[in-house]
């Protein structure tokens, strides 16, 4: 398993592509449970037929989270941070079936003024495997430095 990163490991401009997932009805089911969120676009195939998408298509907010969750998949990882937010777009729908995957990269990084940390910014996509970006953004994260060391 690849070493986690300290702010010192990272350059902008660094690229990684996360391993893929299926999203299934199951995940959508979970993740209707889990929010509160039964939508019928989500959770009845009936109703979901009468859309624009003409079926059943996950939560916007499962795929933000599916894409936080494979990025602590990827072969670049970051030793253990502070999520400081998401700036996210939805594109597209995500489908059963689909199997979506992230690529991000390093968009910038800066020190902070908490010593011991920096932050980077990573250019994030939600990829199905038709190759289409379905959901973007940033995430802002806060990591460690190596040795707690640096200035703010």
């Amino acid at each position: 398993m690849p070493e986690a990163r300290y702010y010192e490991d990272v350059k902008v401009g660094d690229e990684c592509i996360t391993p893929a997932v299926t999203v299934t009805d199951a995940h959508i089911l979970a993740y209707a449970g889990v929010s509160g969120d039964h939508s019928p676009l989500h959770v009845n195939e009936e109703f979901a037929r009468t859309t624009q998408y003409g079926t059943r298509i996950a939560h916007g907010l499962l795929g933000l989270s599916v894409t936080d969750g494979l990025k602590t998949q990827a072969d670049y990882r970051f030793q253990p941070g502070i999520s400081l937010g998401w700036t996210w777009d939805f594109v597209g729908p995500i489908k059963i079936g689909d199997t979506v995957h992230v690529k991000f990269r390093v968009a910038s990084m800066r020190t902070t003024k908490k010593p011991g940390w920096g932050i980077v910014f990573l250019a994030s996509e939600l990829i199905n495997q038709r190759g289409e970006i379905i959901q973007r953004g940033e995430h802002r994260l806060m990591i460690p430095r190596r040795n707690g060391a640096g200035e703010g």
